[in-house]
């Protein structure tokens, strides 16, 4: 029975829709290492920000210079290298902001001065980590996977989507930008801010650009809080956490308009947002783990919490792709509606394995409602 389902085994490609959260991003490194010792799993496009642009570019560097061991590797590299630099060069030159990695005390009084003020070199260990692991010249011509790495253009607040072309230490630093932290990237004459505030990740552009129909998001950040912020400490974090997530939520609430709009409309979804309608999403949610963490971790690459998501990514991973290898080109695996929307009330997380039915599901070309496909087909 086994060489009997290995003979009948199908390679399917998938894009990936990559959030950022600082040094939570190790959980994406984790679920990146599974879905890379996957020979039958192809990644197509990624659509990435902040911290998911750097695993974003590492993994497509590592293909470029040798398939998916040396993007193993390469992500390995990288991790290890952020790991091993503990607190950011930065703040241990600064006593102002290593105290973000102290007391909170410290952390009010860092929140005086401005990166223009207390690094007005605008020094970032990250550029030399990056420029010194990555080959951005050989990424550009020779990676089988295109990138949508998001930014924030300072002036306008509207996302900037840099694609592999394009792809250069600068946009992965302006990508990872945060205000508070770090002097404005300049790329052509524009500044940038950290993509997250509006694009956390891309899902519209990937969706229609994109000539593969599944999307996995990897979610770092935990969809809702159950606690009210009270302290002013905790108030400003989670003001920082409902603006870095407000860009996913709208994103979401454009699709299920779009679904909802063109559910049993004669002739079916036209157009390029078509495919918004009909496009298949999956989710591997690390809510559980970083929920637990201190929000002050994002900035704290600890050894021991690095190996944790790590391990915790490739686990979810695994799950994930036992749940729903065959789902992907069949089926969406997760209601976006209930899972992003409806937080409090949905069961599972708004997730359903193999064999589940979404209370919304999407709609086919014809404008019907979009019915699992038989196996096998």
């Amino acid at each position: 029975m086994t060489e009997v389902r290995r003979l009948f085994r199908r390679n399917v490609r998938l894009n990936l829709a990559l959030q950022g959260g600082g040094a939570h991003g190790a959980f994406t490194w984790g679920v990146l290492d599974r879905l890379l010792e996957d020979d039958e799993l192809e990644i197509s496009w990624v659509s990435a920000t902040s911290a998911g642009a750097v695993n974003a570019v590492a993994t497509a560097a590592g293909l470029a210079d040798g398939g998916k061991a040396a993007a193993r590797a390469k992500l390995r590299e990288i991790w290890e290298a952020v790991q091993q630099a503990g607190v950011p060069d930065l703040m241990r030159l600064n006593p102002f902001l290593y105290g973000l990695t102290r007391t909170p005390q410290l952390a009010q009084m860092a929140s005086m001065w401005s990166p223009y003020e207390f690094n007005p070199l605008g020094f970032d260990p990250l550029r030399r980590l990056l420029s010194e692991r990555i080959d951005f010249e050989l990424l550009r011509k020779q990676s089988p996977i295109e990138l949508l790495i998001a930014a924030t253009e300072v002036s306008s607040g509207r996302a900037r989507l840099f694609r592999r072309h394009e792809m250069s230490v600068d946009v992965v630093l302006a990508s990872a930008c945060l205000p508070m932290v770090h002097h404005a990237v300049e790329i052509d004459g524009v500044a940038y801010w950290d993509g997250g505030f509006s694009a956390n990740p891309d899902l519209k552009t990937l969706a229609i650009d994109s000539p593969v129909e599944d999307t996995l998001i990897v979610q770092l950040n935990a969809t809702d809080r159950l606690d009210l912020p009270t302290g002013m400490r905790d108030i400003s974090l989670h003001a920082y956490r409902l603006a870095f997530d407000a860009p996913l939520i709208r994103e979401v609430e454009l699709i299920e308009a779009v679904r909802e709009c063109w559910q049993g409309r004669l002739g079916g979804p036209r157009g390029r947002l078509s495919k918004l309608a009909t496009h298949r999403f999956h989710l591997i949610d690390a809510g559980r783990y970083t929920s637990a963490l201190s929000p002050e971790s994002t900035m704290k690459p600890d050894r021991e919490m690095l190996a944790h998501l790590f391990e915790a990514g490739k686990t979810e991973a695994d799950r994930w792709l036992q749940a729903n290898r065959n789902s992907i080109g069949r089926r969406s695996s997760v209601d976006l509606k209930e899972h992003f929307l409806n937080p409090n009330g949905r069961s599972d997380n708004g997730v359903f394995s193999e064999g589940g039915v979404s209370e919304r599901p999407s709609v086919n070309a014809n404008g019907k409602a979009a019915r699992d496909i038989p196996e096998g087909i």
